[in-house]
């Protein structure tokens, strides 16, 4: 009988392969461009602090008339 489960990419030796050289790739942009990185840190954190807002509140906020908790939990 046939594996009906297939397994994900990440999980195969292949994705593996994958997580080892993109965090590898990782380490060492890290490493030798560190310089640019602290410098631009503050920037990219007030950068993300939008994104990361309109993230986190996706789905709230709808304008269609329905108050939130209007229906009882169970």
């Amino acid at each position: 009988m046939k594996n009906q489960y297939k397994l994900s990419f990440w999980l195969s030796p292949k994705g593996g392969a994958a997580i080892g050289l993109i965090a590898s790739a990782t380490y060492f942009l890290v490493i030798e461009h560190r310089q640019h990185l602290f410098e631009y840190l503050p920037y990219i954190i007030l950068l993300m602090c939008p994104l990361m807002h309109f993230v986190m509140h996706r789905g709230d906020g709808s304008h269609s008339g329905e108050k939130h908790g209007s229906e009882p939990h169970k």
